[in-house]
């Protein structure tokens, strides 16, 4: 009787294991997002420090453990049996489902997602308890622990709304007391915020984070009772230390916050989340052990124990926090979503990964009304006071050091650290497992906005990114509920479902795992945006000589793709072509919006040649736009179930494909080996591939007059030629702009 339950633990135990690397892969961006993007520490420094605080977090988070036990669900109303469906439902549910945003590079709540998924699994077993009894569907309130689970629903609700405004306010007066230039400030004020902010941080993170711990046991007759001492001495202490750390060993107090408050946040992440990852094997296996020992059949034997308090195997807490460090140090999905993390609070402008919707656009116009009805309520004396405050000094610096400046400055850095660490900190002391991500990220979003980091030329950007990031945390809660039961009843139809389901695990893991490396392969860093060093005359051919051969390459592919399922009349492989001619737009779009960067990094001697590297990518981008109206015409008429083109037509688009592939082919292995005396041949062979369209065209009007009775093939034929016409000449112009270049550029050198 026992054996399958033996294996649904070790499958809960390698469940648990996968959802500790998937997890950290989500929450790193919680904890490293400040150190990192203020640069203030070395990349190994802050993860040697976030290593050392998930760890020590991992170790003290017993206390939150009894979440997955009873917090959302009354154990004594399910059988052991049920108790094993819900938990095996819930691990498979978490794993799929976070696996899936790291993939997309976006932050999402693990605890939401387990509170959920635990919610649904309930409910679902509950519901399939009910409906073989002559019980009402409201008697499945006596099976959910709702006023618990409304707490954290509750709680994490308004974590959303209280992070951001904190991290607003908090920032908007340190920036007031500190402005951009922090270094001119004088030692007390530097002092006295070290002393705020190290206060702060350990007495939430090592007392409060530490209660219901052994050494909190320990201290627990000096600590509680004398917050106010204990706080006032701490202040006192602390800011006396940052006083001797400033004046005599010359040390940045900021950046010794940030140090801290990435350990602490690092710890408190850990003692908070740990209940997301392991909370639910653990608690399988106290169940299964209560059963075991109980000698009562599986689907008779109550859950009740679970509700009693059982301590923490402090091994298998080491064991969690070990493999925490090690995902923290290889997870390269983590990089991804801490890099979507800063962008959204980067100061100032640059590529932005979000695209504008019309709520975000409504939301700006609303800030920007309401920032001008508070202007006129404030004297200007005061506008202009506050407004020097939020001045940004010209940081001078080296034009090839001009793009390593950091993302956001060590004031903002340290207060995203405090006031994340402050709050996740309070939560977990009265048990309430907050959502770490909601907390940092609207902590991080706030500070930003108080920072007028978005500004008239991102804000948009900002928003919409924000807006979905929101929009996918409650995407999150709705698709764990909803998955987590349809898992659970499958579970409960049949035992055997379970390793149906781990079998679509392991094959989804691996499948988004592929995808994400072909992804990572097929991304071209932009090197305008990464670049350090100055771009001359000569890496100026050779980066667009390299954007010539790749989109003369794929134009080529794509046009023989259409006019061959044009031929076959193929509406899938046109629908697939469509979508490679729209990501080949947005690729050619995104270069032209790097042309700022890419100006700004140019050499003195190199400056001419921007109007050359403006002209190329617009050619380029006519060619796209040539080759995206011919696939969406094909596609549209075939998706419309028009006539097919007659033999004649298709031949002659044959020949016209031919042709043209042979001159893209050229053309792309000349700009791919860079053979630029070739280009001259290449421009003599124009005249054949025009004189080929032209020929099709006079040919379609006879047919026209004599025999054509289909005016839809008619207008696609000549849409067709027509665009391939402007194709060429987009092609033309581009060759002799880069040969009268290469020439005079030649010229220069000698």
């Amino acid at each position: 009787m026992g054996d399958p339950y033996i294996l649904m633990l070790v499958a809960l135990a390698a469940l648990a294991i996968l959802d500790l690397i998937v997890g950290v892969s989500n929450d790193a961006v919680n904890f490293l997002n400040s150190a990192i993007g203020s640069k203030a520490i070395p990349i190994k420094t802050i993860m040697i420090i976030a290593s050392i605080g998930v760890f020590f977090g991992a170790a003290t988070s017993s206390g939150m453990m009894e979440v997955a036990r009873k917090g959302i669900f009354n154990p004594n109303m399910f059988m052991f049996e049920e108790i094993m469906y819900i938990f095996m439902a819930v691990m498979i549910t978490d794993i799929l489902l976070l696996d899936i945003f790291n993939s997309l590079g976006m932050p999402t709540s693990t605890t939401v997602s387990i509170v959920f998924e635990l919610l649904g699994a309930a409910v679902a077993i509950a519901l399939i308890k009910i409906s073989g009894t002559d019980q009402s569907v409201t008697e499945i309130w006596n099976y959910i622990n709702y006023q618990t689970a409304t707490e954290i629903i509750i709680g994490i609700i308004l974590s959303v709304f209280v992070a951001f405004s904190v991290g607003a306010i908090v920032q908007y007066f340190s920036r007031l007391i500190y402005s951009f230039e922090f270094e001119k400030r004088p030692l007390y004020i530097n002092a006295l915020f070290g002393g705020f902010a190290i206060t702060a941080i350990t007495y939430f993170i090592v007392i409060k984070g530490l209660k219901g711990t052994l050494i909190y046991n320990n201290l627990k007759g000096i600590i509680e009772g004398n917050p106010i001492v204990l706080i006032a001495g701490g202040f006192a202490f602390w800011s006396a230390l940052s006083f001797g750390l400033i004046k005599f060993l010359k040390i940045n107090i900021l950046t010794l916050i940030v140090a801290v408050g990435t350990f602490s946040l690092a710890m408190a992440f850990a003692g908070n989340d740990l209940v997301n990852f392991i909370g639910v094997p653990i608690a399988a296996l106290n169940s299964y052990d209560a059963w075991q020992t109980s000698g009562v059949a599986a689907n008779k034997f109550s859950m009740g124990i679970l509700a009693e308090k059982v301590p923490s195997n402090m091994l298998l807490l080491f064991a969690a926090g070990g493999i925490m460090v090690i995902t923290l140090w290889r997870s390269k999905k983590a990089r991804a979503v801490i890099e979507t993390g800063i962008n959204l609070s980067r100061q100032g402008d640059g590529q932005e990964k979000f695209k504008p919707n019309n709520l975000s656009r409504i939301v700006v116009r609303a800030a920007m009304f309401t920032n001008i009805g508070f202007n006129r309520l404030i004297p200007i004396k005061t506008q202009k006071y506050i407004n020097s405050k939020f001045e940004k000094p010209v940081v001078k610096l080296p034009k090839d050091k001009t793009y390593e400046l950091p993302a956001f400055d060590l004031v903002r850095a340290a207060v995203n650290l405090i006031m994340a660490s402050v709050l996740i900190s309070i939560a977990t002391s009265i048990k309430l497992p907050l959502s770490t991500t909601y907390v940092t990220f609207m902590v991080a979003m706030g500070t930003s906005l108080a920072d007028r980091a978005w500004g008239r030329e991102s804000a948009v950007y900002r928003v919409a990114g924000v807006l979905n990031v929101i929009g996918g945390w409650f995407l999150t809660a709705i698709i764990a509920f909803t998955a987590a039961g349809i898992v659970a009843y499958l579970i409960s139809w049949h035992i055997s479902m379970i390793p149906v389901l781990l079998l679509v695990v392991i094959l989804m893991l691996v499948r988004t795992s592929l995808q994400y490396s072909k992804k990572s392969k097929e991304k071209k860093e932009q090197q305008f945006v990464e670049r350090a060093e100055l771009i001359s005359i000569n890496e100026v051919i050779e980066e667009s000589s390299g954007h010539i051969a790749s989109v003369a390459g794929r134009v080529n592919k794509l046009y023989s793709n259409v006019v061959n399922d044009l031929a076959n009349h193929d509406l899938n492989k046109l629908r697939k072509t469509e979508k490679h001619v729209l990501k080949l737009n947005e690729e050619i779009e995104t270069l032209k919006n790097g042309v700022f960067y890419f100006i700004k990094s140019l050499d003195d001697s190199s400056v001419q040649a921007s109007k050359f590297y403006i002209l190329i990518l617009g050619y380029l981008q006519d060619v796209a736009q040539s080759i995206s109206y011919i696939s969406k015409a094909t596609y549209t008429h075939v998706n419309n179930n028009h006539k097919n083109l007659k033999k004649s037509q298709l031949k002659d688009l044959k020949i016209i494909d031919n042709t043209l592939s042979a001159l893209l082919e050229n053309i792309s292995d000349t700009f791919e080996t860079k053979s630029f005396d070739n280009l001259t041949g290449i421009l003599a062979e124009k005249k054949e591939l025009l004189n080929d369209v032209s020929k099709s065209i006079e040919r379609q009007v006879d047919r026209i007059r004599t025999d054509e009775t289909s005016a839809k093939n008619t207008t696609l034929y000549f849409s067709i030629l027509l665009e391939t016409q402007d194709l060429v000449s987009g092609l033309i112009s581009l060759l002799e702009n880069y040969n009268e270049f290469y020439i005079s550029s030649n010229q220069i050198k000698q």
